[in-house]
């Protein structure tokens, strides 16, 4: 397949593309230099001189207060640019597939997300990447969606200042003589290169809809740096925050596991427990 991934130079971006390469793809790899997809006629120029099979859009505007600051350009990037991407998908009966977040939910369940239930974003951020979804599979006939949650990789992450949680709990151990954590926000990490054979197994099934795409399992914050310390042999004096400890900027979910319910139905969930993702992961940057 002739496949272009938009945002390449990205954390998850990068992974995508040497999933697909690494699968005998012919892959172009697209960054903010080479498109600027709230332009449409950018997105048009682009991606008609390449002609791809299959379009992947990693692409968004992710720092969550930048958005909340700027909500126009988070639109005009997490809303619009999908729009566009996906109106010139559809022209050219070109393969879409679009990553989102599970950050379209408010938490309020209590229990893992399935993809019909109803999204309540908290904030920016989330509104904008729903709008996404919407325009993705409205204005593409062949468009998946696939909805992420606790990404971490071993590729620099642009929006978090080239770190992760993963790193930064490494770096802090080493710094500090005690680590505060917070309990009471689950979720579950999944690592980069596990969603790239997520969607590299969607891509080759053609599939259409929407869905959630993430590892296995739970965990709170709390847990994942404890888990991360375990398995990377670290010593750390890691302590539970109290409850309102480190308030939050901008409105987040306290609950955002996504069951991927709709892959298992198709018979194409292929994500490992968040447990084995994160070794391979410590493993990865030694």
């Amino acid at each position: 397949m002739r496949v272009a991934v938009i945002g390449a130079s990205g954390q998850l971006g990068a992974d995508i593309v040497l999933a697909f390469r690494d699968a005998g793809n012919d892959v172009m790899g697209l960054g903010h230099a080479d498109i600027e997809i709230s332009d449409a006629e950018s997105v048009k120029s682009v991606l008609g001189a390449i002609a791809p099979q299959v379009v992947i859009n990693t692409a968004a505007m992710h720092h969550v207060e930048q958005c909340e600051a700027d909500p126009a350009k988070s639109f005009a990037i997490n809303g619009i640019g999908t729009r566009n991407l996906a109106q010139v998908c559809e022209a050219g009966g070109t393969y879409f597939l679009h990553i989102s977040t599970d950050y379209v939910f408010d938490g309020a369940k209590g229990q893992p997300y399935v993809e019909t239930d109803a999204p309540r974003p908290l904030n920016v951020y989330g509104n904008t990447k729903l709008s996404g979804e919407h325009f993705a599979l409205a204005a593409c006939s062949r468009s998946a969606v696939l909805r992420v949650s606790g990404v971490y990789g071993t590729h620099p992450c642009r929006a978090k200042g080239g770190m992760n949680f993963v790193r930064l709990m490494l770096k802090l151990a080493a710094e500090r003589p005690e680590l505060r954590v917070v309990d009471d926000e689950i979720l579950t990490p999944t690592f980069t290169v596990d969603i790239a054979q997520q969607v590299l197994r969607l891509a080759e099934s053609g599939a259409t809809g929407l869905f959630h795409g993430t590892a296995q399992g739970a965990c709170s914050w709390y847990e994942f740096a404890s888990a991360i310390f375990e398995i990377s042999g670290t010593t750390a004096n890691l302590q539970k925050a109290r409850p309102g400890e480190f308030p939050a900027k901008v409105s987040r979910p306290s609950y955002s596991v996504l069951d991927n319910a709709a892959l298992r139905k198709a018979a194409l969930d292929v994500m490992p427990d968040w447990r084995d993702g994160l070794t391979r992961y410590l493993k990865a940057i030694g």
